[in-house]
């Protein structure tokens, strides 16, 4: 009884390395596709300005509101820290490096994970199981670059100004928080701000809103052509799209930060 538990365990591990790499191997091919069809952008220049509009213009209300909640919430906590130390007037060095190198760039990207990688992996998904994906493969249409290159081209454009737009709104919510919560003299806060920001603090904060961009587009869209089992496969692709890019923008939020702080 072991010994055949463990060999049908040994079959099940074999069988999910090999799913996994096959996996990879089609995310690869699929990026990759996704990539080479750039070139093809002003063909499909209406589907571009199309998904620049969702992924840009309407998210900017819960991008607004995610980074000004963090930014008066950290602006509070640590300046009660600082506080202790006698330190307040530090409020706005302290708050302007979380924010523009982490808090705004990361919010931006978990927001917009949830909100453009859902519709992403719902409406590919939709297309997939309602056979239109092979409709264009069959009227000679790729789909890749009709459906995915321009979510891609537009999340890389319009990722740049919602992050600058976040690390704004966070670093303008702190600052009131400082005035009014803990009574520190607005110059005093941009004071410390301003001089003190080196061109690598932007450089983290930027350089991974096109890197967020690459994985939320890609792995949402993967996943929606994926689906599989009707309206209830929509969810499972939707849903696994939304935690896997979720997590590997965490992960890469650690990875950007970590070489570019080491190297500049």
């Amino acid at each position: 009884m072991p010994l055949s538990f463990m060999r049908n365990l040994e079959k099940k591990l074999v069988l999910r390395l090999k799913d996994f790499f096959l996996t990879m191997q089609d995310f690869f091919l699929f990026s990759l596709r996704a990539f080479m069809a750039m070139p093809k952008i002003k063909r499909y220049w209406r589907d571009f300005l199309d998904q620049a509009g969702i992924c840009g213009t309407d998210s900017i209300p819960i991008v607004l509101v995610s980074a000004i909640s963090i930014g008066a919430l950290l602006a509070i906590e640590v300046g009660n820290l600082l506080e202790d130390f006698g330190a307040k007037t530090m409020l706005g060095r302290s708050t302007a490096l979380s924010v523009i190198r982490e808090l705004g760039p990361l919010l931006m990207g978990l927001m917009l994970s949830a909100r453009f990688g859902s519709r992403n992996g719902a409406e590919l998904g939709a297309m997939q199981i309602s056979e239109q994906i092979d409709a264009l493969r069959a009227f000679g249409t790729d789909p890749i670059a009709k459906l995915v290159m321009p979510r891609l081209v537009a999340a890389l454009i319009m990722f740049l100004p919602l992050t600058a737009l976040s690390d704004f709104a966070g670093l303008q919510s702190a600052a009131y928080m400082a005035e009014h919560y803990h009574r520190i003299d607005p110059g005093i806060f941009w004071n410390a701000v301003y001089p003190r920001l080196a061109p690598k603090d932007f450089v983290v904060g930027f350089l991974k809103a096109p890197v967020f961009a690459i994985i939320i587009t890609l792995v949402s869209s993967f996943n929606g052509f994926s689906a599989r089992g009707g309206t209830a496969g929509v969810g499972r692709a939707t849903i696994k799209g939304i935690v896997v890019s979720s997590g590997l923008v965490l992960i890469a939020n650690f990875y950007v930060s970590k070489i570019v702080l080491e190297n500049m």
